[in-house]
């Protein structure tokens, strides 16, 4: 289609987002991580230079890196991908890496400069300002439900789901407790539309299950706040709420009630992402040969000199296991001059690891 839109400077740049479902015959599969068919979105754009389109591939890569970082409290390596692990036919892709709990790598998304490789295979060509015929430079960029798995496996625990706030459906949840007694309901309410006044995302349980089975319950789905309110509650002027996060329990006033809210949420929200920060700094190490890097990409994730050849990060994913290269990241430092498996002249530092 682009081919039969675009004929002139004018028509440039063309940018295309959308959302759809994928089928993909796997042979393997894992929830959320590599299904049969998932959910993804994806763009593709032309333009009539490279330096355009390098520019909006990076671009892209930014609005994930700050949605991953900043909505879903999961921290990320930006970097380039090498020769073998780049998009079949791009000029290069660059990606973002996150850590999960067990110290494996998971790719949450990538962004692809095709350069002019695509618009030749293709033949979309416009007519440039000098009237000379040019082909486009074109890039891909995309997410998927992987996403979501990224998110359950950063925060998860064995209770359940561990949700953000700014990505919760429901940010925090009030259970009635001895909701047959007068007035219990009625506050629980009270409380409800209170807080949804102040657009936070609230639920009200009055269900007629047990106590402690609306506890599990609402733990297992991740709520980042419980609030507790009951007869005895409602005599004191307070309720009890408690953080999905660390699972504190805290008494506090009905009085200033949103503000408290908010900044309970607020804090988890923080507190997430560092975690997750920690546990990834704590299982990233620096290596200096091969035996260090081995060691380390059992455990996390390893950063070490590379030379940057084909045949050599082949070698290093069949002597380690599969580990593999993540990222040649773009804050660059230098550990050494040479490559840490085969000795030769180092180009980059590159982070290995091994992966979903």
């Amino acid at each position: 289609m682009y081919a039969k839109w675009i004929q002139s400077y004018r028509d440039l740049p063309v940018l295309m987002n959308q959302w759809c479902n994928v089928v993909r015959w796997e042979k393997s599969t894992r929830p959320f991580l590599r299904t049969s068919e998932f959910l993804w979105q994806e763009g593709h754009t032309a333009h009539a230079s490279f330096e355009e389109a390098q520019e909006e591939t990076m671009r892209m890569l930014d609005v994930y890196k700050e949605f991953a970082e900043n909505v879903l409290a999961i921290p990320v390596i930006t970097g380039r991908k090498s020769e073998k692990e780049k998009f079949a036919g791009a000029y290069a892709t660059y990606t973002m890496e996150a850590m999960m709990q067990d110290g494996k790598a998971l790719q949450l998304g990538t962004s692809h400069n095709m350069a002019d490789n695509f618009a030749k295979g293709y033949d979309i060509q416009y007519l440039s300002k000098e009237g000379k015929l040019e082909y486009c430079n074109t890039t891909s960029w995309g997410s998927s439900t992987r996403m979501i798995g990224g998110l359950i496996m950063v925060h998860g625990d064995d209770r359940g789901l561990v949700l953000p706030p700014k990505v919760a459906p429901i940010q925090a949840v009030i259970l009635p407790v001895a909701q047959h007694k007068p007035g219990v309901l009625e506050k629980a309410q009270e409380l409800y539309k209170e807080l949804q006044a102040d657009c936070i995302r609230v639920k009200v349980d009055s269900s007629d299950q047990s106590p402690g089975w609306k506890f599990n319950q609402w733990e297992m789905k991740g709520v980042p706040l419980r609030i507790e309110i009951g007869p005895r509650d409602i005599e004191k002027d307070q309720v009890v709420v408690v953080r999905r996060d660390t699972l504190e329990k805290q008494f506090l006033p009905m009085a200033g009630l949103n503000r408290a809210i908010k900044d309970m949420l607020n804090d988890i929200q923080r507190g997430l992402y560092e975690k997750a920060y920690k546990l990834r700094e704590s299982r990233t190490v620096d290596a200096h040969n091969f035996e260090e890097l081995n060691e380390g990409v059992q455990n996390g994730f390893v950063r070490a000199m590379w030379c940057k050849e084909t045949e050599c990060e082949l070698a290093i994913k069949e002597k380690t296991g599969g580990a593999t290269t993540r990222c040649i990241p773009f804050e660059q430092k230098e550990l050494g001059t040479i490559c840490a498996h085969c000795g030769k002249k180092a180009k980059a530092l590159t982070y290995f690891a091994k992966a979903y």
